[in-house]
C-alpha cells in the first residue's frame, strides 16, 4: 500500500492523479489538517472530496496548531501523523516532492551553514517522491491537460517563511545553474548511500567503542538509527561529552535520550 499525502494544492493534486492512474498498489489518500488557517478546514474537505472521486480511502488528522506554529513544528505534525498511518497500514509514504523543491531545499541548506548531507535533500527509505524527477512547469502543464481542480495555500506566498522568500528568488536563476545544482544532488545522493551501506554495519551494537565518537558522521549515523537527530553543535557538544565525561556519567541529548559514558565504550539510555 502507499499512503498519499495530499494537501489539497497541485503538486499533490497533480501526484494522486498520476498515481491513480499510473499505480497498481493499493492506495490510500492522507490529509493533515493542520488548523493553522482559519479555513484549513475547506482543504480537508476538499480532498476527502477527492479521494471520493477517485473511489480511495481517506484518512485525517485535524489539529489545532494555531497561526503562531512554526513551518517546523507543523511539519513534524504532519509528518507524525504520516508515520502512524504507515506504521498501522505496513505502508509506504509517498509525497508531491519535484525537481524545484530539491533545489530549495539545497540553496536553504547551504543559507544555513550545512554540511555535506545537505546537499543530498530528501532520502528517506521510509518515503517516496514520485515526482521528484518533475520540474514544476511540468505539474502545471499536467494539471491543466488534466483539467484537474486544486486549493491556493495563501501562506505559499508569505515572505514570513524562508522557504517562499527562497522560491521567489529562484524564479529568476538560470535553467542551467539549476542542472548543475540537481546534477551535484544525484551524485551527492550515491555518496551518502555508499556511506550509509558503510555506516550500517555498526548499527546493531549495543555499546559503542568510544573511538567511534571522534568522527562526527559515525556519530550522527549512530543516533540516527535510533531516531535522535541532533544539529552540528549538538554533535560536537556530544562528542566533548563522551570523550571528557567519568565513567557512569549521563549526558541529555534530549527529553527523552540520554548517552551513559563508561571506561572505553558508550551507550544510549
Amino acid at each position: 500500500m502507499k499512503i498519499l499525502a495530499v494537501s489539497g494544492g497541485i503538486d499533490s493534486v497533480v501526484m494522486l492523479d498520476y498515481l491513480a492512474h499510473n499505480c497498481d498498489d493499493e492506495l490510500l489518500v492522507a490529509h493533515f489538517d493542520h488548523g493553522i488557517r482559519q479555513n484549513s478546514h475547506q482543504d480537508a474537505e476538499f480532498v476527502e472530496r477527492l479521494a471520493k472521486q477517485y473511489q480511495l480511502p481517506f484518512a485525517c488528522e485535524q489539529a489545532k496548531l494555531g497561526a503562531g506554529c512554526s513551518e517546523a513544528n507543523a511539519r513534524k505534525a504532519r509528518y507524525d501523523f504520516l508515520y502512524s498511518l504507515a506504521e498501522e497500514h505496513s505502508a509506504i509514504i509517498c509525497v508531491a516532492h519535484h525537481s524545484d523543491d530539491i533545489i530549495e531545499s539545497i540553496v536553504i541548506n547551504l543559507l544555513r551553514g550545512t554540511g555535506w548531507r545537505g546537499l543530498a535533500p530528501m532520502q528517506n527509505a521510509a518515503i517516496e517522491r514520485p515526482l521528484r524527477s518533475w520540474k514544476k512547469s511540468k505539474i502545471y502543464r499536467y494539471a491543466t491537460d488534466n483539467h484537474l481542480s486544486f486549493r491556493q495555500d495563501p501562506t505559499n506566498t508569505e515572505d514570513g517563511y524562508l522557504r517562499n522568500r527562497v522560491r521567489e528568488k529562484l524564479r529568476y536563476y538560470p535553467d542551467e545553474s539549476k542542472k548543475a545544482l540537481l546534477d551535484l544532488y544525484e551524485k551527492q545522493c550515491k555518496i551518502k548511500a555508499e556511506i550509509d551501506q558503510i555506516l550500517s554495519k555498526i548499527q546493531h551494537q549495543a555499546r559503542y567503542d568510544k573511538s567511534l565518537a571522534s568522527e562526527q558522521e559515525i556519530l550522527r549515523y549512530i543516533l540516527s538509527q535510533n531516531n535522535i537527530h541532533l544539529t552540528r553543535p549538538q554533535l560536537a557538544q556530544c562528542q566533548r561529552a563522551i570523550k571528557s565525561f567519568a565513567p557512569g556519567k549521563l549526558h541529555s541529548l534530549d527529553k527523552d535520550h540520554f548517552i551513559k559514558v563508561n571506561k572505553y565504550t558508550f551507550e544510549l539510555v
